[in-house]
């Protein structure tokens, strides 16, 4: 009998123990999860830059110091445009066009400093052989960048009653007295002045004209 007290707090002791046991268990902290990695995303490749379609450049200027002709610069703002815009359209080629006056000389010597571009010069002159002084006619002449050699040169007339893109000739050369209409021949010209330098260089495509 004299062990019963003993075993009494021998039990009691284990139920103690054995309570603080679960609860350590039931407020035990779970292991931290495992981070989940995230995809790096790849860069970006930074977009590469158009080829360039065609390295061939026109540089388009007027001579507009002609003191036997005196004419307004608007004529060769005129031709000069025309030209410009025939060359852009008939072919993939860059085209820069001054508005100042652009001498012979200049010319040569702007063709020598370039290593690329083609300068094209302009000239309105009067037809010495008209029976009229106001038929005009377009001369232009194209250097080669580097030597200044003459690629192609010719004429391009005025011609209010041409049928189709080729200007037949100086007949109807006589400047108009419409300013609307002595544009539009003057623009003209200058077109098939581009038409015939894309020809010389065999760089001419068939543009449809607007009526």
């Amino acid at each position: 009998m004299t062990y019963r007290p003993f075993a009494t707090v021998l039990v009691i002791a284990l139920c103690v123990w054995s309570v603080q046991a679960q609860s350590g268990r039931k407020h035990a902290k779970p292991a931290p999860a495992t981070p989940v990695a995230t995809p790096t995303p790849e860069p970006t490749p930074a977009p590469k830059k158009a080829d360039k379609v065609s390295e061939l450049l026109f540089y388009v200027g007027a001579d507009r110091s002609d003191s036997y002709a005196m004419l307004s610069y608007a004529y060769y703002d005129w031709v000069v445009r025309g030209c410009a815009d025939r060359l852009r359209a008939g072919s993939s080629a860059g085209v820069e066009v001054t508005d100042q006056s652009f001498t012979r000389g200049e010319a040569i010597k702007k063709a020598k400093s370039e290593t690329k571009s083609n300068t094209v010069l302009l000239n309105l002159k009067y037809d010495n052989m008209a029976r009229t002084d106001t038929e005009l006619i377009l001369e232009y002449i194209v250097f080669a960048p580097g030597t200044a050699k003459i690629v192609t040169q010719g004429h391009s007339y005025l011609n209010a009653n041409r049928a189709g893109p080729v200007i037949v000739g100086p007949s109807s050369s006589r400047i108009p007295s419409s300013e609307l209409y002595r544009e539009q021949l003057l623009r003209r010209a200058g077109e098939d002045a581009g038409d015939r330098i894309l020809k010389a260089l065999h760089l001419d495509v068939d543009i449809p004209r607007q009526p």
